[in-house]
């Protein structure tokens, strides 16, 4: 007995479909600031919401210690037509001079994201480069990006980036956002060595 063949919009997509990165977006901005401090403040993802709020939604930690390699957040990119979940992680980290980071975007983690972060020295001020370019996990996926995506992600990351320097070379009374670990409270949590 023969099997019946499956219509051709049910099949799956031939292994040479490649999932091509979608064109990268490239920020730059220079901060009158020392490298060193805009590296160590980029590194730690809790104050990301002070200033890249605009288009990141409800912006929530991944881990306790929000430092370094294998700090990560959650949130919704508030996009116009398409708004999406991703997660967002830490995964290189050259001192003073690069941070790399991964990211699963969209449904089920489809889409991979990745955003690098580079500092260059400019006389005593910071010269820094955003790169952000996505790898998606099905054409869709690539459709929805080039429907306006692009450049509204890069007004977005444009706006966040000047946000990012008025916080360098304005001074403010107010104390920063910071992002936390939903549901921890610091003062009910275990505290290891203490002997109680």
């Amino acid at each position: 007995m023969r099997r019946p063949s499956r219509s051709r919009s049910c099949r799956a997509l031939p292994d040479s479909y490649n999932r091509r990165p979608v064109r990268p977006v490239e920020s730059r901005i220079v901060i009158s600031a020392p490298r060193e401090a805009v590296f160590e403040f980029l590194t730690d993802v809790s104050n990301r919401v002070a200033w890249m709020d605009n288009f990141l939604d409800d912006y929530r930690l991944n881990r306790v210690h929000p430092i370094g390699v294998g700090a990560g957040a959650a949130f919704v990119i508030d996009s116009p037509l398409f708004p999406q979940r991703a997660e967002s992680q830490i995964v290189e980290a050259e001192p003073p001079r690069r941070l790399v980071e991964r990211a699963r975007i969209g449904r089920l983690g489809r889409t991979t994201g990745w955003t690098e972060w580079e500092l260059a020295d400019n006389h005593g001020s910071t010269e820094l480069t955003v790169t952000a370019w996505t790898e998606p996990g099905i054409r869709w996926d690539g459709i929805k990006e080039g429907l306006g995506g692009r450049p509204w992600f890069k007004r977005q990351l444009g706006v966040s980036l000047r946000r990012l320097r008025s916080i360098f070379e304005e001074s403010s009374d107010r104390p920063l956002a910071r992002a936390t670990v939903a549901g921890y409270e610091p003062l009910t949590a275990a505290r290891y060595g203490s002997g109680a």
